[in-house]
């Protein structure tokens, strides 16, 4: 079983959380009412929907993750799933979103609204 195929398990328990194809046509998504929060496009890789003031606010801590990375005017960010720690940082990344799309549903996709899928490449750490 795949990092990303646990994480799926993990998240299909969440009440808020529904699971249907990716918005992008790639892979596995989980959906709140109001948005796709997160897809899981291969076994160690999956974007996060954010809000545009997510992340600004977490920009800096975002950086300094290998784990990490941002695209530009994108609303989501990807997520290198390399160990079970992984896991954990996509978990509360999958909360903040969700409490980001509630708390701000008018302006939460503002900019691009794809995912970063197929303009990201994220290597895998040493």
């Amino acid at each position: 079983m795949t990092l990303a195929q646990r994480a799926l398990e993990r998240l299909e328990g969440w009440p808020d959380l529904t699971a249907a194809p990716a918005g992008c046509g790639t892979g596995r998504a989980l959906r709140s009412a109001l948005s796709e929060i997160v897809h899981l496009h291969s076994g160690h890789e999956a974007d996060v929907h954010l809000t545009s003031r997510a992340i600004r606010r977490f920009s800096a801590n975002l950086a300094e993750s290998t784990a990490f990375r941002v695209v530009p005017g994108s609303c989501w960010v990807t997520v290198r799933l390399d160990c079970d720690t992984d896991i954990d940082l996509l978990m509360s990344l999958v909360s903040m979103a969700l409490q980001a799309h509630q708390a701000w549903p008018s302006s939460a996709s503002p900019g691009r609204s794809e995912c970063n899928f197929r303009r990201v490449t994220v290597l895998p750490r040493p």
